[in-house]
This record gives C-alpha cells, sequence and structure tokens, in this order.
C-alpha cells in the first residue's frame, strides 16, 4: 500500500482519543487522524494492509482468505494479533 495513502490511525504510535482525533505516543501532541504522517510513521497492521485481503469493496470491506474459513473482513479492522495476517510486500 502506498504510504501516501496511510492515515495517523494506520500507526501503532497512535492512541484514539474520539473519531477525529487522537495522541502520539512519541510526541504527547494531539493529532487528527487524517492528517499527514510523519517521519516516525510505523504502520499497525490492519486487514487492509494484508496479502490476505481480498475484492475490498467501495466501503472498504472485502474477504480474508488467510485463515481456515473465508470470511468478509472490514479493511480497518486491526490486525496485530491475527494469525492469518501477512503484509503486504512480503
Amino acid at each position: 500500500m502506498n504510504k501516501n495513502n496511510f492515515k495517523h490511525n494506520d500507526c501503532l504510535n497512535f492512541s484514539p482519543i474520539d473519531v477525529a482525533k487522537g495522541i502520539c505516543r512519541l510526541t504527547n501532541s494531539i493529532i487528527f487522524i487524517d492528517s499527514q504522517t510523519c517521519g516516525k510513521f510505523n504502520e499497525l497492521p490492519k486487514c487492509k494492509n494484508c496479502t490476505n485481503f481480498k475484492n475490498p469493496n467501495k466501503d472498504n470491506i472485502g474477504t480474508c482468505t488467510g485463515l481456515k474459513k473465508e470470511a468478509w473482513a472490514y479493511g480497518d479492522l486491526n490486525a496485530v494479533t491475527c494469525e492469518g495476517y501477512k503484509k503486504l510486500g512480503e
């Protein structure tokens, strides 16, 4: 996935406060989710960043093919503990 398409809520250093903003764990500053990411961006594993996430629709809902049974998945779903997660490009 193109790094220009990432938002702050795609970073491991981001801690959400509400739907619009959060706190950067590195700088302790409040940041808006959809502002430009910084040079210390650390990609958070999400379904949309997984090679097993297939055929997402306009609402970013696709099919997970990385587990025993295929199922629909939302692209922004956190995949930190997913056994089937494989980062795109690896």
